[in-house]
């Protein structure tokens, strides 16, 4: 469909509606009014409810202006989509900031409206003009084939030359949910803790989350989800926001005394850091909102498939990854390196990557951090031979970076202070022993990316492990043309720059977000990375809850899960082989471990293990994602991806707790097709614990049975009787006729 320009009232489809917009994509409506002269409001996002009259559009509750008071007089306070107090509107506003501490209350009359509709989608664009405040605010709404909903905006000052510029405080995506969503649910955590899921009663008031980290953070939110009485993994009616943004960042979920219920997402902006001056613009990052009558593994799903869609998603089977941090730390050597390069080709690993220590004098994490050039002590005749030699035995070479970060005790440090992120005259508190590089100083953009584009070519690196192991603490630019000013902002469009430039110039080259494991997962950095690092925590028993939470926004194929040692570096729990490889199974695998120091016994499982993540690629990263509740047995996590077209399952069920009665309850499966009939077959990896002689079915469960896919998703099967820190896996096959 060729984009049109229209007035507002072009838009009108019956004679008792003003214009308006209706929008249906896969399960998922959005009726949106744009008649002006306010900017556009949604009328309907969730269900779709089929095709509307114009009468029919009137009827929804939203349609019906905004009361603030008991008279009809008060009518007339539209929830658009850049609500301000200049029309009334009593909750957190769409807009906030000022002109030199003028024209601060912005009110935007709708000049046009463009629509489109393509690449299986629906597209809204709009432009609002406060002539007075010399503003105009440009805004982009879409529906993705899968149901998601995109929002973004562009706020431009008019003013003319000589004017004070317009401070912005605030500009916030802002969506309304049902009056009758009463429950909240996001995530929080910590370093090794991540994605962690809590959930309460929404009251009338805010539920505010704001991460002031100038990363994503291991406590950000994730998906803020508000939803109906009781919602769950697979159930009930839940409405989610996503900001796409590494930086700063506020999510909230408000109710008013009016009943009126809104989810919102944006940017933290620092005092003065977006000041525009006239003909000058803001955009804002893109926010996702989507529906779901499913639970949250229908959120995921479209989610996922969004994903999926995109033109830079991974296309290539997902390469089995071997990371030389736990091997090694800082030790290395070509001898070293080599022989686990050697042992991990053996095992049938497809990605070699060399993690911290490779260059100037970090011979730990004290020193050389931000100095990209080889260490000569290491590697006197330079990174070629082990480049070679990891691609003579059929694996990637993949290098680890940490750009935005920077020892005190360095040469780029000593040589320019300058670059060092902080206010001047003072320097912010040390992390890691390490301090923040401006990247968005342009001399220290420019030395970045000749260092990394020079090593990238030089070598032909084919992935890079992009860390980042500290938040922004004094984030102020201490030199070069923003001196002075805040600087988060800056800094995430600079990495982001830093990325693309990189992926320009080497279009084959793949990037993992790591940020002290997983406190930069958003789908701001996801636009130019090709996985990320979940958490620095490879105990399975926590990896199971982390990658659980991870994968609400991100399917399992962008996950980074690897088997590490016996005893976890993070917990100092010891485990069995068996529950390391099922659990590392769900997402992209590869191994963190010293496997030259591995038995004969533990590598032929291994070489098992990698045999088994091989075949089942297709399913795990193209399936849908199914997380099961085992209410009776809280003890326990059941999970698993079932085909697109339902024609097999793989399914895991992990025990972390001792169960709290003498037989496991049934193992219910869901996600099937209730009229077929599958084999379901329990798949044993080397490793696992041998059965006592004479145990009953009731403690093996079933080793191999064909029953309905009703039957598995409503009765269920007899599940094994697992100890504390086991998991057994099952495959699930459709039978023919």
């Amino acid at each position: 469909m060729t984009p049109t320009e229209h007035t507002p009232t072009a838009l009108q489809t019956a004679s008792t509606s003003p214009g308006w917009l209706s929008w249906q994509r896969d399960g998922v409506m959005v009726v949106l009014d744009v008649s002006g002269p306010h900017l556009p409001r949604v009328l309907h996002w969730g269900q779709d409810l089929g095709a509307l009259s114009g009468a029919e559009v009137d009827a929804l509750p939203p349609a019906a202006e905004q009361m603030h008071g008991p008279r009809p007089a008060d009518r007339g306070v539209p929830f658009t989509l850049s609500p301000t107090r200049a029309n009334g509107w009593s909750g957190w506003p769409g807009l906030t900031g000022s002109r030199d501490g003028h024209a601060s209350q912005p009110l935007f009359v709708l000049e046009s409206v463009t629509t489109d509709e393509r690449d299986g989608g629906d597209h809204l664009s709009y432009r609002g003009v406060d002539a007075r405040a010399e503003l105009v605010l440009e805004g982009r709404l879409e529906l993705t084939p899968d149901g998601v909903v995109r929002h973004r905006q562009v706020l431009t000052s008019t003013a003319s030359a000589g004017a004070a510029p317009y401070t912005v405080q605030d500009l916030l995506t802002l969506l309304p949910v049902p009056e009758d969503t009463v429950e909240v649910a996001d995530f929080a955590g910590r370093w090794c803790d991540e994605a962690q899921l809590q959930r309460h009663d929404l009251n009338q008031g805010i539920w505010l989350r704001e991460q002031r980290r100038g990363r994503t953070g291991p406590d950000t939110p994730l998906v803020l989800f508000a939803g109906r009485k009781g919602f769950g993994p697979r159930t009930g009616e839940v409405w989610g926001i996503h900001l796409g943004w590494s930086g700063d960042q506020r999510y909230l979920v408000q109710r008013l005394n009016s009943g009126a219920t809104l989810l919102g997402a944006g940017e933290i902006l620092a005092a003065g850091e977006v000041s525009l001056g006239p003909g000058e613009s803001m955009t804002t990052p893109w926010v996702y909102a989507v529906y779901s009558a499913d639970g949250v593994d229908g959120a995921s799903a479209r989610l996922h498939s969004m994903l999926r869609r995109r033109p830079g998603h991974p296309a290539r089977p997902r390469p089995i990854v071997l990371n030389t941090w736990e091997a090694v730390t800082f030790d290395m050597s070509f001898e070293r390196l080599a022989n686990l390069a050697e042992v991990a080709a053996e095992i049938g690993v497809e990605r070699f990557v060399i993690d911290d220590g490779w260059f100037g004098a970090r011979r730990d994490d004290t020193a050389g951090l931000g100095d990209w050039v080889v260490a000569k002590d290491v590697w006197p005749h330079g990174l070629g031979p082990i480049v070679d030699h990891v691609r003579s035995l059929g694996m990637d070479f993949g290098l680890w970076f940490e750009p935005e970060m920077v020892n005190p005790d360095s040469d780029v440090a000593r040589a320019h202070p300058g670059w060092v992120l902080g206010t001047e005259g003072r320097t912010p508190p040390s992390w890691r022993n390490q301090q923040v590089l401006d990247v968005a100083h342009p001399d220290a953009f420019a030395y970045l990316l000749e260092k990394m584009d020079g090593l990238v070519g030089e070598y032909g690196i084919d992935f890079i492990k992009w860390d980042h192991n500290r938040d922004l603490a004094d984030p102020v630019h201490r030199a070069g043309p923003r001196r002075g000013l805040p600087a988060v902002r800056d800094q995430t469009l600079a990495a982001y720059r830093l990325m693309d430039e990189l992926r320009r110039r080497h279009p084959a080259l793949e990037i993992e977000s790591c940020s002290s494991g997983g406190a930069r997962v958003d789908l701001g950095v996801l636009e130019r990375t090709d996985r990320v690092w979940p958490s620095d925590c490879i105990d399975p028993i926590e990896r199971v809850r982390i990658v659980s939470g991870m994968s609400t926004l991100l399917p399992l194929e962008l996950i980074g899960t690897h088997v590490a040692s016996g005893r976890s570096r993070t917990t100092g729990r010891q485990h069995d082989l068996a529950l390391r490889l099922v659990v590392a199974l769900f997402g992209h695998p590869g191994i963190e471990w010293d496997i030259t120091t591995t038995t004969p016994q533990e590598r032929a499982a291994l070489v098992e293990w990698v045999s088994l993540a091989k075949s089942l690629r297709p399913l795990l990263h193209r399936g849908a994602l199914v997380r099961l509740e085992r209410p009776s047995d809280p003890g326990t996590s059941a999970f698993g991806v079932v085909a697109q077209d339902r024609s097999e399952a793989i399914f895991a069920l992990v025990r972390s707790q001792t169960i709290p009665v003498s037989e496991a309850p049934p193992l219910r499966l869901d996600g099937l097709e209730p009229g077929a009939r599958y084999l379901v077959k329990r798949l044993h990896l080397p490793g696992e614990l041998p059965r006592e002689p004479g145990e009953g079915r009731s403690r093996r469960g079933n080793e191999e049975v064909v029953v309905p896919g009703s039957l598995l998703m409503s009765a269920g099967v007899v599940a094994p009787l697992l100890n504390p820190d086991e998991a057994a896996l099952f495959q699930l096959t459709r039978q023919a006729g």
